[in-house]
């Protein structure tokens, strides 16, 4: 298979990431998740990314929705599309599939895929990561990547606008 097509193939759709899931569990492996807007790559998303994929054999990244973001991050965004930001992400080599949701959170993605370790960015606790309960309840456990400073999506948006 052609390294074009592979990437293709990372972007999942729940049923497949599930199935993809059972075959590394029945190989023995286990897989991190995080999630997030992940609208204008920045070295900040790519330490978190690094950090998280090294905490399992395979990454699952959740991505928030175009409509999702604009929720969250007001009308102005995301500045890339969905399918822009999940091509950016399945062409990581860390990164073992993307999942789109709509949910403002990934709690129905976490509760269904029940991953190995989640993880999420500094500005988080453990009582406020989405998730989280669930998680531990089922023997996996959470991680807070520290926040690598001067980066952040906004900041860089600004930084254009000026």
């Amino acid at each position: 298979m052609r390294f074009v097509e592979a990437i293709a193939k990372k972007i999942m759709t729940v049923a497949e990431a599930k199935a993809q899931i059972q075959a590394w569990k029945v190989a023995g492996k286990t897989f991190a998740f995080t999630n997030g807007c992940f609208d204008i790559l920045h070295p900040g998303h790519l330490y978190s990314l690094a950090e998280t994929a090294k905490e399992a054999d395979y990454l699952i990244v959740g991505l928030n929705s175009d409509a999702s973001v604009k929720r969250l991050k007001g009308p102005g965004r995301p500045i890339n599309s969905t399918e822009s930001r999940a091509i950016v992400l399945a062409n990581l080599v860390l990164v073992d599939a993307v999942i789109v949701f709509e949910e403002d959170t990934p709690l129905e993605l976490i509760s269904t895929l029940l991953p190995d370790v989640l993880v999420k960015g500094g500005d988080y606790t453990i009582d406020t990561i989405v998730g989280a309960k669930e998680i531990i309840a089922n023997g996996g456990k959470v991680i807070i990547n520290p926040i690598v400073e001067g980066f952040s999506t906004t900041n860089i948006i600004e930084k254009i606008k000026h």
